[in-house]
C-alpha cells in the first residue's frame, strides 16, 4: 500500500448517530445495549452538529437533552486526509473516533484508532507478499502474479502442522476488532497453499468465520511446479485445516528444554 492511503480509504461509512433532540437516558440506553459505541456523532440531518460520548452522560440528567450535554468543538476529517495525518491528531488528543465530513461539512464516515491500526499492519503486508512472489520466481524460474481475494477457510491446504494455543487468543482479540493482516496464499494450479496465517485462520475457525481476506500468488498455469512447502504438507498429512494440531503454551518446545535443563541442573 502507497504511502498516500486516505482516510476515506478505511473509514466505516455507515455510521450511527444521534440527534440534538434525544434525551440523555436514551442515547445512555444505546451506548449500554451496543457492543461496540462508547459515543456517537450528533447530526442535525447529515450535518455534524457535535459528539456525545459516555463521559459526557455520567453526570447528565436523564432528561437532559443531548444538545445541552454534547461535546460542540468537534475534531473531524475529511475524506481526502492521509490516514497516517488522522493517526496523529487521534493519537495526540486521545480521542478514540473522528467523524469524517465532506466539505459540505455532512457526515460520510468515521474513522477509530483501530482503523488506523489496520491501515498500518496492511501497509507492511504488500512488502512480504512482493518478497515472497520475486523469492518463488527466481527459485522456480516461473511467472507469478499477486491478487487480492476473499478467501474460504475450507479451500486452503495449510502447511504448517501445528499452531499454539497462547497465541490464538492474541490472534482472536485482532479477528473481533478487525485488526487482523490478510492471509498471504499461494494458488498453485487450483491448490490453495496458506503460506503465512496459520494461528490467524485457527482463530477464526473457532469464531466460526468462513471466509478472510488474503493476498493471493497465483503461479502461473502450466508451470507444472511442486513447492516444497506443497511436499511438506503431503508428508505432514495436512490437506485441511483441520489437520493442524493446537498445542498447549505449556507444551512449547521451548518450554520443554527449559524443564529439561532444569531437571538436568537438578
Amino acid at each position: 500500500m502507497a504511502d498516500n492511503a486516505t482516510v476515506e480509504e478505511y473509514m466505516t461509512r455507515e455510521v450511527a448517530t444521534v440527534s440534538p433532540d434525544d434525551s440523555v437516558a436514551e442515547v445512555s440506553r444505546r451506548i449500554v445495549e451496543s457492543e461496540s459505541h462508547t459515543g456517537f456523532p450528533v447530526t442535525d440531518g447529515r450535518r455534524v452538529e457535535g459528539f456525545i460520548s459516555a463521559r459526557d452522560l455520567l453526570l447528565s440528567d436523564d432528561e437532559a437533552l443531548v444538545f445541552t450535554v454534547m461535546s460542540d468543538d468537534l475534531v473531524v476529517a475529511h475524506p481526502e486526509m492521509k490516514v497516517d495525518d488522522a493517526a496523529r491528531v487521534i493519537l495526540r488528543s486521545g480521542i478514540q473516533k473522528l467523524p469524517v465530513v465532506d466539505d459540505a461539512d455532512n457526515l460520510v464516515g468515521i474513522i477509530s484508532n483501530t482503523d488506523v491500526i489496520r491501515s498500518q499492519i496492511e501497509r507492511a503486508t504488500p512488502k512480504k507478499v512482493d518478497k515472497l512472489l520475486h523469492t518463488l520466481e527466481e527459485i522456480h524460474d516461473i511467472d507469478a502474479v499477486e491478487e487480492r481475494r476473499r478467501i474460504r477457510l475450507s479451500d486452503l491446504t495449510p502447511t504448517q502442522a501445528r499452531v499454539y494455543a497462547d497465541e490464538l487468543q492474541g490472534r482472536s482479540y485482532e479477528l473481533e476488532h478487525g485488526l487482523a493482516e490478510p492471509l498471504v496464499v499461494i494458488d498453485n494450479e487450483g491448490t490453495l497453499l496458506l503460506a503465512d496465517g496459520h494461528h490467524r485462520v485457527m482463530a477464526a475457525n473457532r469464531l466460526d468465520i468462513e471466509e478472510m481476506d488474503a493476498y493471493v500468488i497465483v503461479i502461473d498455469e502450466g508451470a507444472d511446479l511442486e513447492l516444497g512447502m506443497e511436499r511438506t504438507a503431503k508428508k505432514e498429512g495436512l490437506a485441511s485445516i483441520d489437520d493442524i494440531s493446537v498445542v498447549d503454551y505449556a507444551r512449547h518446545p521451548l518450554i520443554e528444554t527449559t524443564e529439561r535443563l532444569q531437571e538436568e541442573d537438578g
